[in-house]
């Protein structure tokens, strides 16, 4: 059937008149809203910027950064919509009712998915209503009065669970009582509870981008041929030592379950008082992860992870009538792409780290701030946690799929690094025992400990100031 289903209404407003009748991917968009209205970033008891003004963007304060971020997010999702090629819908989650104005506002950022422009001033002084009407923006509190404290405490992890959750929407919290995870019990009201193609959840300090979720799906799709290909069907082959003997070598991920995953960066300048006067040349911004380190994550070849045009196409199988397979028969070549898969998990510094603690990212090694997962992934992930949910002792969670783990194609991975768009990550320290490299961090300290007894490390306090004088951007 044809996507959007414009028969539903949900989507008959915007899309059944439309002269396009392309299929449209269906992508819904949950956004992570805890922190924004606290401390230097008030957001909600502020007035949101005026939307198409003429003349310059009024100056915004610190105290209103939050504004500008969900701008920049809202602006890319209505990019998306004008493509004529996806279809999107926005869920907003927040801890408590936040005003109309600032509800419209966002409507109005989306006028390519359906959104309209409104008069927020009228709308603010209470001279105009709310005008009732679909909309592509869809604002819903998870917290009552009982759990608000919750919510708003950045190292509960409360907010994270609440999003897994409606993403997810396994079939044991509602009132059905099904097994099957393509049965969505959560609340009918709920936009996250219609059928969607593709889900993008983050928290609204990351930047969503096009080119990201581009990458995620190409990502998906070669996965899903290296799975489907005649070659991956069989046992690893066991390698023959000196001895003769034959052994197990492997150095791929402890799970056959993969999906692609996404890792935080922040840009920075790395110009000091003498370098200073180098900087407009740009050469020295950089992205920077803080929660990963070089211990963090392993590469494996992956044999025919390549798809082509229209979805899961391989070009990699040798019945293959591609211009690919042909040329590597030739040569003699192998087809496939390495990939950078998570070894340890993402170690964010505090107060994040306490709360992936308490509610860890779905994908193993993944980021619980910016996700995605397309419906087959979703139904995968589904059918693990019903199984986890039934199982009655810890014995029976083994005969449970293997939990999904985080990769990210070695040959895209800046479509991969999402901005952290506050900027200010670096420059915080990290909870001792909770750093990027942890599995390795004994071994990492006595080696340490031998160089400093060798005297090898004469100045090196001097270096290390050097290379961490930073300045964030």
């Amino acid at each position: 059937p044809s996507r959007p289903d414009t028969k539903s209404s949900l989507w008959k407003e915007w899309f059944g008149k439309s002269s396009n009748q392309d299929d449209r991917c269906r992508i819904l968009f949950t956004l992570n809203t805890v922190g924004a209205g606290r401390g230097t970033t008030m957001i909600w008891e502020t007035a949101p910027p005026p939307v198409n003004a003429q003349g310059p963007s009024h100056w915004t304060s610190e105290q209103e950064t939050a504004a500008t971020h969900f701008q920049r997010n809202f602006e890319e999702i209505d990019a998306l919509c004008a493509t004529g090629q996806i279809a999107a819908r926005v869920q907003v989650l927040v801890c408590e009712p936040i005003s109309a104005r600032w509800t419209e506002w966002m409507d109005s950022l989306l006028p390519h998915c359906g959104g309209q422009l409104s008069d927020l001033d009228r709308i603010s002084e209470g001279t105009s209503k709310v005008e009732e009407r679909p909309s592509p923006v869809q604002v819903v509190v998870v917290a009552s009065a009982g759990t608000a404290d919750s919510c708003h405490d950045l190292k509960s992890g409360f907010m994270e669970k609440r999003m897994q959750d409606l993403v997810l929407a396994p079939p044991y919290l509602g009132e059905k009582k099904s097994s099957n995870p393509a049965v969505k019990s959560t609340h009918p009201d709920l936009v996250s509870s219609d059928d969607h193609d593709v889900y993008v959840a983050l928290k609204w300090t990351s930047l969503v981008t096009i080119r990201a979720i581009h990458s995620f799906l190409q990502a998906s799709a070669d996965l899903a041929a290296a799975a489907s290909s005649p070659i991956n069907q069989g046992s690893p082959k066991a390698e023959v030592n000196a001895d003769g003997a034959s052994v197990a070598i492997s150095n791929a991920p402890s799970s056959p379950f993969l999906i692609p995953s996404f890792v935080r960066v922040s840009y920075v300048s790395e110009e000091n008082a003498k370098v200073a006067k180098w900087r407009m040349h740009g050469d020295f911004f950089h992205p920077a992860a803080w929660e990963v380190c070089k211990d963090s994550y392993e590469m494996t070849w992956i044999d025919h992870s390549l798809s082509g045009a229209g979805g899961v196409t391989g070009i990699c199988y040798e019945n293959g009538a591609t211009e690919m397979s042909r040329r590597l028969k030739e040569v003699g070549g192998d087809c496939g792409q390495w990939w950078v898969y998570m070894a340890e998990l993402q170690m964010p510094t505090s107060p994040e780290v306490y709360a992936n603690e308490i509610t860890a990212p779905v994908v193993q090694g993944g980021s619980n701030f910016i996700w995605m997962v397309t419906e087959r992934q979703r139904r995968e992930i589904v059918k693990r946690q019903v199984c986890l949910h039934d199982a009655k002792d810890r014995s029976n969670e083994d005969k449970c799929p293997s939990q999904p783990q985080a990769v990210i194609p070695l040959g895209d991975l800046e479509s991969f690094l999402i901005n952290f768009t506050p900027n200010t990550a670096l420059g915080k320290k990290h909870v001792k025992g909770r750093r990027p490299g942890y599995s390795r961090e004994k071994e990492r300290e006595a080696e340490r400990e031998k160089v400093r007894e060798r005297k090898q490390l004469k100045g090196q306090e001097d270096i290390e100031k050097a290379i961490l004088d930073y300045t964030i951007y």
